[in-house]
């Protein structure tokens, strides 16, 4: 399966707000004839970049290939939040994996969400706190304030504002919602900002346009060359295709999509806080330093974008601002992200020194980067980490890699009319 689009073939950003605010940095070349390293990673965004900087900070000759640009794939296009925890709540976690494990995979979580702002803050980016949660219904309402005394009371987090549906107006600038909470503790950075700036500092080999084909071992192949290593991570995410048929079974690329709007005065957020609500096709939003929304909503399946995904996300934006209906839209684009059966992430050794990360399912700045460190770890031999998350049960998707995305299509047209009758 070829997943190049046209503008990866010619080395080019896809247009998106985030592509037009940050200059991109001059081009890795490809990779041409046969090059040695311990570790050959496939994939620069924040898997990949983050993997390579850690192996390289423990003396590992690493070398990156990338099929397009760094952070080029949902790296650079995502909506910049920054999470708390796991994709899951932790009440599922415990009942998932039991409390002991369940309290270190929040530990990590909240290790991952240190190192994006520490990796942040080296590289001069604003880490801008702050994600309201919105509930659409009053028991949502109370499972939120349930959750933050949980948080509080088992993992010593008091970072959650519970917030009733008047707080939430005033702070979000609607009434579509009954209430939810705010999580101090989390926030939202620049994600192409954040991916290019993981590149400039990567003290590893990036060869960008350098598409994977196959690999036989630990020999990874491109189109023009090939890489002799010790060891190989795979840090694809929605971009793997068939290269790894184990890790495809289980984790699907899904298409979402964002629109920055003409700047707003006066804006409808009166923090710039980052939201996020309870609707099972996620609406997420937040204000950019001149003030446009960018508002994110809307999915599909595979790897094709709607023609007009402006109009696919105006609709979702004019639900939860009516008065934004006819708002300009300046930019509005796509990004192909990856998720799992159950929302947690894959890893995976998928064959001797081969290891694989991915299905972040939306919660990916966070935990991607995270990832790559728990994966240079593994690497080094320390694979405690590594092992806690392989253990993680991930079911195949029904249907296969061929029928997984219709089938996935007509469930979520179930669960879109049950965010329509706000069941």
């Amino acid at each position: 399966m070829n997943l190049l689009t046209a503008n990866d073939r010619i080395g080019a950003y896809p247009p998106s707000f985030h592509a037009a605010v940050n200059t991109p940095l001059p081009p890795f070349l490809p990779l041409k004839g046969a090059i040695r390293a311990d570790v050959c990673v496939v994939g620069a965004g924040y898997t990949g970049l983050s993997a390579a900087r850690h192996l390289a900070e423990r003396g590992f000759d690493v070398v990156v290939l990338e099929a397009s640009r760094v952070g080029s794939g949902a790296s650079g296009r995502n909506g910049g939040q920054v999470g708390s925890g796991q994709r899951l709540e932790q009440d599922a976690l415990e009942a998932m994996v039991g409390p002991d494990d369940a309290r270190r995979l929040w530990d990590m979580g909240e290790e991952a969400k240190a190192l994006v702002r520490d990796l942040a803050g080296r590289m001069g980016l604003a880490f801008h706190p702050g994600i309201a949660h919105a509930c659409r219904t009053a028991a949502e309402v109370d499972h939120a304030r349930h959750m933050a005394d949980h948080l509080a009371r088992r993992y010593a987090y008091d970072q959650v504002q519970p917030m009733d549906a008047g707080q939430m107006a005033d702070l979000i600038g609607t009434d579509r919602y009954k209430g939810g909470d705010l999580d101090h503790g989390a926030g939202h950075i620049d994600p192409l900002a954040f991916a290019l700036g993981l590149a400039r500092t990567c003290p590893a080999r990036i060869h960008e346009r350098s598409r994977v084909t196959r690999i036989d071992g630990t020999t990874v192949h491109t189109e023009e060359g090939h890489v002799q290593a010790d060891h190989v991570i795979l840090a694809c995410n929605g971009y793997l295709g068939d290269l790894e048929p184990q890790v495809a079974a289980r984790v699907m690329p899904i298409n979402n999509f964002i629109v920055a709007t003409e700047p707003l005065d006066p804006a409808p957020l009166s923090r710039p806080v980052a939201v996020a609500d309870t609707k099972f096709v996620v609406n997420y939003w937040r204000l950019s330093d001149d003030n446009r929304l960018l508002f994110g909503g809307g999915e599909s399946y595979g790897y094709r974008f709607p023609k007009d995904i402006a109009a696919t996300v105006r609709a979702p934006l004019a639900e939860v601002y009516p008065h934004l209906r006819d708002v300009r839209i300046d930019y509005a684009w796509g990004g192909t992200l990856a998720i799992t059966m159950n929302r947690m992430p894959c890893f995976r050794q998928v064959a001797p020194n081969v290891l694989s990360a991915s299905g972040y399912s939306g919660h990916g700045v966070a935990m991607a980067t995270l990832a790559g460190r728990v994966l240079a770890e593994a690497v080094a031999g320390q694979a405690e980490r590594f092992d806690l998350l392989a253990r993680l049960p991930q079911p195949r998707f029904p249907g296969g890699v061929t029928l997984r995305a219709p089938l996935l299509a007509l469930a979520m047209t179930w669960y879109a009319m049950r965010d329509r009758l706000g069941i």
